[in-house]
């Protein structure tokens, strides 16, 4: 097998067990009875290629309980390094499709060998290395429990890819299949997931997966009409690749404002938006953040949950620079949102309205802390509910979770839980009906 030649796919996250399996498809037939291993680190020997032979099939075992693969694994191991290498073709192709340029040469290349990679003959290995239970993972049966990487829908698509490999006759189709891909769903962490989370390791910034989000829509807020349509509205040009604001929710806590940003997420990621959380001790990462995603072809939130400071806390500095002011300007693929219980984001004293004041420039002062809200175009607020609306969500929600109780006694037992579950909220009418669907 030539894994040594491929010039595009290289560098593999998991490119061990390919060079692995590789080395038995070429050497299986030359295999000796004798223990004599003539080259360090592979074996040459039967029993011992039989062995690698056998760790091979566990980690390909190993790999359907982690990503939830199913059908032959072998199939959907070489699918999911293919749809997760980021190199100049596929990052070329995401959400674009096919690219013009020599790169389309050396990328059919790569999957002519892929190719061979798909269509070889296990029968052959499995008896020259007394292996009959590689015929497990040709036809492997996935069990109940969930996958710890992917998600449900990004596992489908990987194992539907690989059947649709199957079924194409040349490495063209091969090709155009996978760059379809691309061209729908994108390419690497990128293209299979919706949200992500910042880490600072040994090697530096890192942005990660966030496998699962709560599945909730927009249409799962009740009420709230006018700031969700605001909220669409900006987000529906973003998307376009028209003009868009910066974007902050404020209001209430339990109104809805957190629940509007993973909505966003969930309907938008087939338009190409992906969310990426940033913490307020991450500000410092920020730059970094943005430099591994302006030149992408998605659309990026980056989103700030319950965002606030203290006087004594400095870094809204960093985040003034970032969104507004500094030399590079910020990349049009790159928005920040942000939800707060605060309208102005940072502590405001009446020291700092007062006649008599210590500071010699109070409006700098004033100006100063105004300076970071000032640099959201869109400010939504999600107020709390009066005792109609509260009653109205309840009711609505008893609905959709199919609630059998009497109305009128439906209503007055949310009313005593309000009061003692931090007043009236869309989130504690919420806790109400889970309360009640529990079977408390």
């Amino acid at each position: 097998m030539r894994e040594q030649e491929l010039i595009v796919y290289r560098n593999f996250e998991d490119g061990a067990l390919l060079e692995d399996m590789a080395w038995i498809m070429s050497r299986y037939g030359s295999a000796a009875e004798e223990e004599e291993e003539r080259c360090p680190g592979r074996p040459r020997s039967r029993k011992g290629m039989a062995a690698l032979f056998y760790d091979c099939i566990h980690r390909l075992i190993e790999l359907a309980g982690n990503y939830g693969f199913h059908g032959n694994l072998w199939h959907c191991y070489l699918a999911n390094l293919l749809v997760n290498n980021e190199n100049s073709y596929s990052c070329g192709c995401e959400l674009r499709g096919e690219i013009d340029g020599t790169v389309n040469e050396a990328a059919l290349h790569d999957i002519v060998i892929f190719k061979e990679f798909y269509d070889f003959d296990f029968g052959p290995v499995m008896e020259k290395l007394q292996a009959p239970e590689f015929s497990l993972i040709e036809n492997y049966r996935a069990g109940s429990r969930e996958s710890k990487m992917y998600n449900a829908r990004i596992c489908a698509r990987i194992c539907q890819l690989a059947e649709k490999f199957c079924q194409d006759h040349t490495p063209e189709e091969m090709k155009d299949t996978l760059t379809r891909f691309y061209g729908e769903y994108g390419v690497g962490k990128f293209g299979l997931h919706k949200s992500f989370r910042v880490e600072h390791g040994d090697n530096g910034v890192r942005i990660e997966p966030i496998p699962k989000i709560a599945h909730v829509a927009l249409n799962d807020l009740v009420g709230y009409e006018i700031a969700k349509k605001k909220l669409t509205d900006n987000t529906d040009a973003f998307v376009a690749g028209r003009k868009a604001n910066n974007c902050l929710l404020f209001g209430d806590a339990g109104t809805g404002k957190s629940s509007s940003i993973k909505a966003i997420a969930n309907e938008y990621y087939e338009k190409g938006l992906r969310i990426i959380e940033v913490y307020k001790h991450q500000f410092r990462d920020l730059n970094e953040v943005i430099s591994q995603i302006k030149n992408r072809n998605y659309r990026f939130i980056i989103y700030m949950d319950d965002l606030s400071f203290e006087e004594f806390e400095t870094e809204y500095k960093y985040l003034k620079a970032v969104i507004e002011g500094g030399l590079e300007k910020k990349p049009e693929n790159v928005l920040i949102y942000a939800t707060s219980n605060r309208r102005h984001l940072i502590r405001e004293n009446y020291a700092d309205k007062e006649e008599i004041r210590q500071d010699m420039h109070t409006g700098d002062t004033v100006q100063e802390k105004l300076s970071l809200v000032y640099r959201f175009g869109v400010t939504i607020y999600f107020g709390a509910p009066d005792k109609k609306q509260f009653r109205e969500i309840v009711r609505i929600l008893a609905e959709r979770g199919g609630v059998a109780m009497p109305e009128e006694e439906l209503l007055a037992e949310a009313n005593k839980w309000e009061l003692s579950h931090g007043g009236l909220s869309g989130r504690s009418a919420q806790q109400f009906i889970d309360y009640l669907l529990g079977g408390a």
